[in-house]
């Protein structure tokens, strides 16, 4: 048998650079798809609204939107998917190791696909541009399973002991919330490139730009990292959906993931939100979004060094209902803003710290189920765990998306206020089913399969 290479902190670092890649494609989609194409513009956010004017607007069913439906539709999509391509990479045996190949076969199409999602959908035909836009965002999404799926496994796998899945966690949050705030700079960037290609061409030059570094990111740990030298894999043979069977009638999973899909819900609908709470209800240009973005990132890093030591010390549950209860703050408070900059800088230092926390331990919690039940077993299925984790938030994020989309669709100030104050109820009520994770029973189980080895 081949003597297996340590997994060192510094591999786990470069691990974490493929995270930075998909956050910050993701984050450009997610952050402002909505901003662009819907919406109307006005004095202070003249970019509001660019791309509305190709895409059909009006309700096409009681208050649903063609364009909320299409974002719905895609994230049921990729939920769908996610379990086949877990299934898929569970079960691989390929030179490279069971996760590495996806990840080098699907950097460079993610990113040409969310360069795609802000060029094509933009001929002179409406009922077209729908077509387009529809067809991409699947595309979209797929491509984005297919890399995230077999990367998020990895998370297990190079989590080998308890430490190293809390370190990969804190790493992959900080890697993940580098990328989503550097998102938010497209429209600064997209400002210092206008007067060469014009309003429109300078935000799809922004995001080919932002599309190019993210598939660097992704394509490092892929060839920086060979698989086999760190984890004797074994291929699973346990069919996709059996598998996804077997994984959600895992108890303390299914109680992991009642309350994630309800954060999911609510943090969808607040992220969805937040240029427009911004623009909107703070009535600031949304050239600030990247400076507030960087404001609670910043503060949330700081926090990182703790949150890992506090986990190791009193656990991860503690914390994370506390990041919970935190949101549901957050929530609360963007509900009632004002207008004026120092509302988006209050929003900013409250949302760092369940940021911070809720960032960094969820995957853990997955990574210490996925664990138990590969020694309970003797069948690694890591990918299918973290991908009913994400088919399950999906479902919810696609609510959320449905949701704010048929909510907004007046552009009032009072509709986006609901959109926050559904949030706030919802993440309130996920705190709550937290309390039911048994998190020290996993944790002795692991210990006690594992004998005197660390976990």
């Amino acid at each position: 048998m081949k003597e297996l290479k340590p997994i060192t902190n510094k591999l786990l670092w470069i691990f974490a650079l493929g995270q930075f890649g998909w956050s910050l494609l993701s984050g450009v989609v997610s952050n402002w798809m909505v901003y662009y194409y819907t919406g109307s513009p006005d004095a202070n956010n003249p970019n509001t609204g660019l791309f509305a004017s190709g895409i059909t607007q009006d309700p096409i069913f009681f208050k649903l939107t063609l364009f909320g439906l299409v974002l719905a539709v895609g994230r049921i999509f990729d939920a769908i998917t996610d379990p086949l391509i877990a299934g898929w990479s569970d079960g691989a045996n390929y030179k490279g190791g069971r996760r590495i190949p996806f990840l080098r076969a699907m950097a460079i199409p993610f990113a040409l696909i969310t360069i795609g999602l802000f060029v094509v959908p933009q001929t002179s035909s409406t009922a077209l541009n729908d077509a387009a836009l529809f067809i991409l965002l699947i595309v979209f999404y797929l491509f984005m399973t297919m890399f995230c799926t077999p990367y998020n496994a990895l998370i297990a796998e190079l989590g080998d002991t308890q430490e190293h899945r809390i370190n990969v966690s804190t790493y992959i949050s900080f890697t993940f919330i580098v990328g989503q705030s550097i998102s938010f700079l497209l429209p600064n960037v997209a400002g210092a490139l206008q007067g060469a290609v014009g309003q429109k061409g300078s935000i799809r030059l922004a995001v080919a730009i932002m599309a190019a570094i993210a598939c660097i990111a992704m394509l490092i740990p892929a060839f920086a990292i060979n698989e086999r030298d760190y984890i004797d894999s074994k291929p699973s043979e346990t069919k996709p959906f059996s598998s996804l069977i077997k994984t959600f009638s895992n108890g303390q999973f299914r109680r992991f993931v009642y309350s994630d899909v309800i954060y999911f819900f609510a943090l969808t609908l607040f992220q969805t939100g937040l240029a427009f709470y911004e623009t909107k209800l703070m009535e600031i240009e949304d050239t600030w979004t990247f400076v507030l973005t960087a404001t609670m990132t910043a503060i949330s890093v700081v926090l990182y060094p703790l949150v890992n030591i506090l986990a190791k010390k009193i656990g991860k549950k503690p914390l994370i209902i506390v990041g919970f209860f935190a949101y549901a703050g957050v929530f609360l408070i963007t509900t009632f803003v004002g207008t004026g900059l120092h509302w988006g800088f209050i929003i900013a230092v409250c949302a760092a710290v369940p940021m911070a926390i809720l960032g960094i331990l969820p995957q853990a919690c997955v990574a210490d189920v996925a664990e138990l039940t590969r020694l309970e077993t003797g069948e690694d299925r890591s990918g299918m765990f973290f991908a009913a984790r994400t088919f399950a938030f999906k479902m919810g994020q696609a609510l959320a998306l449905v949701i704010f989309t048929s909510v907004t669709v007046s552009q009032t100030k009072e509709s986006y206020r609901m959109t926050a104050a559904v949030a706030f109820v919802t993440c309130f009520i996920g705190a709550c089913l937290f309390f039911a994770f048994n998190e020290k029973m996993i944790l002795s189980k692991i210990k006690e399969l594992k004998g005197s080895e660390e976990i």
